[in-house]
């Protein structure tokens, strides 16, 4: 594939892209916050019921597994837990935009495309217990494990790219970033390759406003998108928390850039509801006042209200969706507490390849010290 083999002008036009440009900080959205549908976003929106209300049940299963994690987390069943709790429209909706044969590069956030990508409980939870390094198979879903050094999944992406570009493959590589980590020098450098090489690549980057304690306007002077742009990149930024929106323009991103345009970039602007992880404390650095207005943007509110107007969701179908959500709690708590509890010592035997000295003596001192209890 080589950059703009299509006509990329007359598609970022269509499409609302920013096109190497920054003289504009639109933020399409078509599902407002009262759930009224918005006809002048410039995306080419699918208001099909069926798809809206597969968005949804998608969306309340995300977040019932993303809740009973963290009650574990709290429990000491995982020794660590990091929330999507507010972003599920962002990972929904792309997630959905793939198709089976595309590749998939999470940070360590994305637990609602694994959902979508149908990781299992057990390994979406394996890593966060310290069974594993990665808890599920990429092959098997198309999804590489987590990325939990910030920004190294986007150069893992870029290269896996450039090597779909060299076979000629049907495939379109997306992955996912945050606000955050578009300051480090591996981001910059990952888009800035794409850019030139022209590899069918999206960068989804997810910006929930914090980059644990630093707010994303103390990071840039310029909307994410737009510095996408400016490396060659087109690019396009949408209401994060608005499935609709995320679905339309990921989906038009992907035929664009399957089609032999340049790598695109999407903003999806959003908010992480809960800590960074859950080591931290979030309201030692943000307001009751912040989290207020954004819990009344949710993203799940919205399509639950929109169904309701439409008539497209009745009590039994609810129910139904609620039962589910009860189903992936239960089946999440017992894949967790069936994992086998981690020990210490194993991690001495998946340091190297080949144990050194010093690794097997200080294997040996630690087992001596544990059996000392005994």
């Amino acid at each position: 594939m080589t950059a703009h083999a299509v006509s990329d002008d007359q598609l970022a036009r269509t499409l609302g892209l920013a096109s190497n440009s920054i003289t504009d900080d639109l933020e399409r959205q078509v599902l407002r916050p009262d759930g009224s549908v918005n006809h002048d976003s410039g995306l080419d929106v699918d208001l099909d019921p069926d798809l809206v209300r597969s968005l949804y049940r998608d969306m309340v299963v995300v977040r019932r597994l993303d809740q009973e994690a963290f009650h574990l987390q709290r429990q000491g069943q995982l020794g660590l837990w990091l929330s999507c709790r507010g972003q599920e429209a962002a990972q929904v909706g792309s997630a959905r935009a793939t198709q089976d044969r595309d590749w998939i590069f999470p940070a360590y956030r994305e637990h609602g495309v694994g959902v979508v990508r149908g990781v299992t409980p057990a390994e979406l939870l394996s890593q966060w217990r310290g069974c594993s390094h990665g808890g599920w198979d990429p092959a098997k879903y198309r999804m590489h494990i987590n990325s939990l050094v910030l920004g190294t999944q986007t150069l893992h992406a870029t290269g896996y790219a450039m090597g779909v570009q060299a076979d000629g493959a049907d495939e379109v590589v997306i992955v996912y970033v945050g606000d955050g980590a578009t300051s480090q020098g591996d981001v910059n450098e990952a888009l800035n390759w794409a850019a030139v090489t022209g590899v069918p690549l999206v960068f989804f980057c997810q910006n929930n406003q914090w980059a644990i304690s630093t707010r994303v306007d103390t990071q840039t002077a310029r909307p994410l998108y737009h510095r996408a742009a400016a490396f060659g990149l087109d690019s396009i930024c949408v209401d994060g928390n608005d499935v609709l929106a995320v679905h339309a323009a990921t989906s038009a991103m992907f035929e664009r850039v399957r089609a032999g345009g340049a790598p695109g970039f999407i903003e999806a602007r959003t908010y992480r509801m809960a800590g960074h992880s859950t080591s931290d404390d979030p309201t030692r650095y943000r307001d009751d006042e912040e989290m207020k207005t954004w819990e009344s943007r949710d993203p799940l509110e919205r399509v639950r209200m929109l169904l309701d107007n439409n008539g497209w969701s009745d009590p039994a179908w609810l129910a139904e969706v609620e039962t589910e959500s009860d189903q992936i709690a239960a089946e999440t708590r017992a894949a967790c507490l069936s994992l086998p509890e981690p020990q210490l010592e194993d991690s001495f035997d998946h340091t190297y390849v080949e144990p050194t000295v010093a690794l097997r003596q200080e294997r040996a001192g630690y087992v001596t010290y544990q059996e000392s209890f005994q």
